[in-house]
């Protein structure tokens, strides 16, 4: 009585909807390049730390030895002992803002150490994106299931410009919380106490959202890298790496022996900076400060104030008003069509 009907018609699979097959590939993405994405920028942070841990000691060390001998002095003062608290005892209220300044700075040195493996990480990450499948033959397997060309390629685009500086970002601030604790820690044991002259002149909030806001402007920033690698990726038959870095550079080496530029009354620096480079070292964070007007002047006097200015989170989202960024995205974009097509009909690598 329990036995199903043996007329019954057999239930079909109901269709995967696009954006879980988008998660999917994303998900094959991370885990197919852990290392890269995870675990190189969090080894790159650990190292930060080490080596700073290592400097911390070193300096702890030398200025003891200083204070022993008398020769530790704070604005004419001879100290006696390493006592952090009596150092900053001296400190006027413009001494505060620059020391707040240079703490922030530091900060943003010591976790950028992520974002520096972030460039190598997803330059390479793209030129070889399409070629390997080629190569190892596992496009085959690929192309077999119901995942078009285009999703395949745009999961590989989104990779690279959203989740590995999504999961730098984490590693970074992770990085600086280390810093934090570990100064902390030294200005604990050195007389000082570390709410009032370490967390409180410090913004690492502020620096939190900077990394935040940087998110998307180095998405939009790295198409034209990302589009041209994936294009080398899909196009090459061997040596991806080769076409990618020879045809930009030999393309900036005949523009400047014959002086094409001069037709358009430009230089030949134009097209190293606006073509070449942005062929190439659109991976590496940071790199849009160089092409904003104004960055770098006032050099002198307000150099700190003016790199501090340029981290922060308006500063990071000014780079979205600039046409270079949007112009640049546009080309990227054409690239990365163009690499749909072409993964569409390559044949398999040699």
């Amino acid at each position: 009585m329990n036995a199903p009907a043996i007329d019954a018609a057999p239930r079909t699979a109901a269709p995967v909807h696009s954006t879980h097959k988008f998660k999917l590939l994303l998900q094959r993405e991370f885990w197919e390049h852990k290392g890269g994405f995870f675990w190189a920028p969090l080894i790159a942070g650990a190292i930060s730390l080490l080596l700073t841990g290592m400097m911390i000691v070193f300096g702890l060390v030398a200025a003891r030895r200083a204070a022993d001998s008398g020769d530790l002095q704070f604005d004419g003062i001879n100290v006696n002992g390493l006592d952090i608290g009596q150092l900053t005892s001296h400190m006027n209220a413009e001494d505060m803002v620059k020391f707040s300044q240079g703490i922030d700075l530091t900060l943003y040195l010591s976790s950028s150490w992520p974002f520096i493996v972030l460039a190598f990480v997803v330059f390479f990450y793209c030129l070889g994106a399409l070629y390997d499948e080629r190569k190892d033959r596992s496009v085959l397997f690929w192309k077999s299931l119901p995942v078009s060309d285009a999703q395949t390629v745009l999961s590989k685009v989104a990779s690279a410009v959203v989740m590995a500086p999504v999961l730098a970002v984490v590693m970074s601030l992770i990085t600086m919380l280390g810093l934090m604790v570990m100064l902390s820690a030294v200005v604990l044991l050195h007389g000082g106490n570390p709410w009032t002259l370490l967390w409180g002149p410090a913004n690492p909030l502020t620096i939190a959202a900077s990394s935040l806001a940087w998110i998307p402007v180095y998405a939009l920033w790295s198409l034209p890298t990302v589009g041209w690698l994936l294009l080398c990726s899909a196009w090459s038959r061997s040596k991806p790496f080769l076409w990618a870095l020879m045809v930009p550079l030999f393309a900036g080496i005949f523009v400047s022996w014959f002086d094409l530029m001069e037709l358009f009354k430009l230089d030949s620096a134009w097209f190293w900076g606006n073509i070449v480079g942005r062929l190439l070292l659109g991976t590496v964070p940071g790199m849009d400060l160089l092409y904003r007007e104004g960055f770098g002047e006032n050099a002198g006097d307000h150099g700190l104030q003016n790199i501090i200015q340029n981290l922060s989170p308006a500063g990071q989202l000014s780079s979205l008003a600039t046409p270079e960024i949007w112009i640049g995205a546009v080309v990227g974009a054409l690239m990365i069509y163009a690499a749909i097509q072409l993964r569409r009909r390559r044949e398999l690598a040699d």
